[in-house]
């Protein structure tokens, strides 16, 4: 039994010198992280010399958060020109005086191209681009003359043409001001234009009841309107328009993808998410050529 015993446990000197190098990898293995923190030496960060960096960097007109991955549309002046100002025709170049980036003064730029009309002072603070600091700094230099305040109604019997009126015209409208005016200046962007004034529902605010008091004073010119051309238009651009959801925008696309132009409206009947009720809706807004 001894013999046996005796005989499973030894091992031959192949098998110990084996085992004698697994045991001083092990070791290594296990100092390595030890050793390397020994003959490593991390470098000290010189406080004061990144204090004197960044105040550099705020000298030659950076302001905090700037950095290379910032666009530069973004950035403002450190120290804005306040002066008193009409917010209504203002030049990019004087908005950026104020303290606004490129980007901001682009937005307002925009929204007034769109036929945006500031009234109030509040009006400015309803630019989405603008952050509460950015207002809080313009507020009292706004000064918006007292007629501009005021906008007259439209005579009796008068009719407003919803694709030509610019936002200005449209509060005319009883009922209408100054945000439900530019509502309707922006659906009709996005839309290309109204083909039938019952559309007008489809804008945020104006309910049955509001329709109802309006409805008499506006009329349509559905020949003014602008069409898509359905193959040519890109993914972001018809992802605008507000009668296709983003599914059923990118099926439209990957079916023009896979099969080529669009004809008609009956090539777009072949795709399943599109039903009757939206093919309606959408074909007087297209264009197939």
């Amino acid at each position: 039994m001894k013999a046996r015993i005796k005989n499973y446990l030894s091992i031959t000197k192949k098998e110990w010198n084996g085992m004698v190098v697994l045991i001083v990898l092990i070791i290594l293995v296990g100092a390595t992280p030890y050793i390397y923190q020994i003959l490593r030496k991390d470098n000290t960060i010189n406080i004061k010399d990144f204090d004197k960096g960044v105040a550099l960097l705020g000298k030659n007109g950076y302001t905090e958060g700037d950095g290379d991955d910032k666009s530069t549309s973004d950035k403002k002046i450190v120290k804005p020109v306040m002066f008193p100002f009409n917010p209504n025709g203002l030049t990019a170049d004087q908005w950026q005086q104020l303290g606004l980036s490129a980007h901001q003064a682009e937005v307002i730029k925009h929204y007034e191209g769109k036929g945006g009309k500031f009234y109030t002072k509040e009006d400015v603070k309803k630019i989405y681009a603008l952050t509460a600091d950015d207002y809080k700094r313009l507020e009292p230099y706004i000064n918006i003359p007292a007629a501009e305040h005021v906008s007259k109604k439209a005579a009796a019997g008068e009719i407003i043409e919803l694709n030509s009126a610019d936002s200005a015209k449209l509060t005319e409208l009883k009922g209408i001001g100054g945000s439900f005016a530019v509502r309707i200046v922006r659906y009709r962007g996005r839309l290309g234009g109204f083909i039938r004034k019952e559309q007008l529902k489809e804008v945020y605010g104006i309910d049955s009841s509001k329709y109802e008091a309006i409805k008499n004073q506006v009329s349509v010119n559905a020949n003014s309107i602008h069409k898509i051309n359905i193959n040519t238009i890109s993914f972001d651009q018809l992802r605008l328009f507000p009668y296709l959801g983003y599914k059923q925008v990118n099926a439209i696309i990957q079916y023009r993808a896979q099969h080529g132009n669009y004809t008609s409206i009956a090539d777009m009947k072949n795709i399943a998410i599109l039903d009757d009720g939206i093919l309606r809706k959408i074909e007087p807004y297209l264009n197939f050529k």
